[in-house]
């Protein structure tokens, strides 16, 4: 049986650190939660997580390891899936996808895809 309880940071690679920053804070309205330097010289690097207002679920953006580029995908949960569509649809350099799902037991669910080609499924939260 396994001890793990919760998800508590979901990662993605990207390839500039701060202009990931400014697509989650700036264009999704996401918050930064944490900045640290770590390591020294050329292993020196940064740790970066943002995440909704609220979250206890944060998403680390990495440097490609070893060279290796973006692609993953996470599933946030909304309370309001077409109107958080709505709103992510206006923002300039946002792409948003069609919505989908919402029959039977699939949610509606739509995606934005961040410049490093990792995706955010926005999901109807259940209740």
């Amino acid at each position: 049986m396994t001890t793990v309880t919760t998800i508590g940071t979901a990662m993605f690679s990207v390839a500039d650190q701060d202009a990931a920053i400014a697509f989650y804070t700036d264009k999704l309205g996401w918050e930064l939660r944490s900045e640290t330097a770590f390591g020294d010289g050329a292993e020196a690097g940064r740790w970066v997580e943002v995440a909704p207002p609220g979250s206890t679920t944060v998403l680390a953006l990495n440097p490609p390891m070893e060279g290796e580029p973006g692609g993953g995908s996470i599933g946030v949960e909304s309370t309001d899936v077409a109107a958080e569509r709505e709103r992510l649809d206006g923002v300039d350099g946002v792409q948003v996808g069609e919505m989908m799902g919402g029959e039977g037991p699939v949610p509606q669910m739509f995606s934005v895809t961040d410049p490093d080609g990792n995706w955010i499924w926005v999901v109807q939260a259940a209740g």
